[in-house]
């Protein structure tokens, strides 16, 4: 496992990322614009510390439970540890996306993953060619962007809108899922996957920027591309983060490339 990561220009980073032998994931916190009430006296990187070291225990139990359980299990442990001093129905509290990939448990050789909204898992495929799969339900609001705060809060963990882990368990249960072929892969957060979605370089580019070169070099990648082009919405750098993964092959196999 490969992981890079860089603050943006907020005041801290808000993403994370951890892996193990068998599991591996990417967190995006949410920034709140300052002048909104998330009812919670608790700030982004505050939710995604405890939920990272929640989901971890989660997939690192020694009979682990689906990827959505699992991701349900660690929001439930990170609503409990706000206390009762917390508005957490309110749309506004602090909030998360996430991309979770770990072998696939039929001890075939593939992978699993699930991602909840704007995270990214890249998936090599036969061929050369690559699969980016994410979940754009955001970008798919009524009316089209631009997007009013209240239309955004209105259809945050609802019906018709889009989920994210931050107080509502069943989020982790709307996430897409799925199996996949091999045991590579990569997890992005969004600020990563300005490569593809705002500066329209194809996926395979940045799936071989990423084997050839690093982590690393994908997000110095996307500060050169921020500076000399600058972005359609958001901030001028974002938090950054990219984990480049292998898994073992099952047993009796010897490692494939991708």
């Amino acid at each position: 496992m490969r992981i890079a990561s860089e603050q943006g220009q907020g005041a801290v980073n808000e993403d994370r990322a951890a892996a193990g032998t068998d599991w591996a994931f990417v967190l995006d916190g949410a920034t709140a614009p300052p002048d909104v009430d998330t009812g919670c006296r608790h700030g982004v990187a505050w939710l995604v510390d405890r939920l990272a070291a929640a989901l971890a225990a989660e997939l690192a139990a020694e009979r682990p439970a689906s990827l959505p359980d699992c991701l349900a299990a660690a929001i439930e442990r990170t609503r409990g540890a706000h206390g009762g001093g917390c508005d957490l129905g309110n749309p506004d509290s602090p909030s998360a996306t996430a991309a979770v990939a770990r072998p696939a448990r039929d001890g075939s050789a593939r992978l699993e993953y699930l991602v909840l909204a704007d995270c990214t898992v890249l998936l090599p495929e036969p061929g050369g060619g690559v699969r980016a799969v994410t979940d754009d339900r955001v970008e798919r609001l009524p009316g089209g962007r631009p997007y009013t705060r209240a239309l955004v809060r209105a259809h945050r963990n609802a019906e018709g809108g889009f989920w994210v882990a931050g107080a509502v368990p069943e989020a982790a249960h709307r996430a897409l899922v799925g199996l996949a072929p091999g045991r590579r892969f990569a997890l992005l957060t969004d600020g990563c996957a300005r490569l593809a979605e705002y500066f329209g370089h194809p996926w395979t580019h940045v799936w071989r920027r990423l084997a050839d070169d690093g982590p690393e070099a994908l997000v110095a990648w996307v500060r050169a591309e921020e500076r000399r082009r600058g972005v359609v919405r958001g901030k001028a750098h974002d938090d950054a983060t990219a984990l480049l993964g292998e898994f073992a092959p099952p047993a009796g196999e010897g490692a494939r490339p991708a």
